[in-house]
């Protein structure tokens, strides 16, 4: 069975060049990781294979749902993997995806994608049934948003 069999993806061009979407991607995160009113702070991101990947999302009603993770990949200006399988010191977790996010130059603007591959088609089911193709669209909204007013 092929890893892409279990993936949820959403792709979106963003009219602002490669290094501009990568800095946002990257360095920014708190300003457009969750859909608002929710929000994200970054507690720890060691960014390179093995090292810790930690933010905390906060929901406009006190919900407060941590991320605990390792970095798989961390390709600098192209792409990032994330999983939340292992934790800590190389810590098995309860696994429910590995998420990557990319950029890719694409006309006079980039390509940005963000998958979420799952180890089940259950799990698979269970993150689209809590909203992915809404939430994660409206997050690359947002990415694109700040990218392009500040491109522009």
């Amino acid at each position: 069975m092929s890893a892409t069999s279990h993936e949820l993806t959403i792709t979106r061009f963003i009219a602002a060049p490669p290094a501009k979407v990568w800095e946002v991607m990257a360095e920014r995160q708190c300003e457009w990781w969750c859909p608002t009113p929710w929000r994200a702070e970054v507690d720890r991101q060691d960014r390179r294979a093995g090292g810790a990947c930690r933010m905390t999302m906060y929901g406009p009603d006190g919900e407060v749902i941590p991320q605990d993770g390792i970095y798989l990949a961390y390709e600098e200006g192209r792409r990032f993997v994330t999983t939340d399988a292992i934790v800590g010191d190389f810590e098995p977790a309860g696994p429910f995806m590995i998420g990557i996010w990319e950029v890719a130059p694409e006309g006079d603007g980039t390509r940005y994608t963000a998958r979420a591959r799952h180890w089940t088609e259950e799990a698979k089911t269970q993150h689209a049934e809590m909203g992915f193709e809404e939430g994660w669209s409206a997050c690359a909204a947002q990415l694109a948003q700040i990218c392009e007013r500040e491109a522009g």
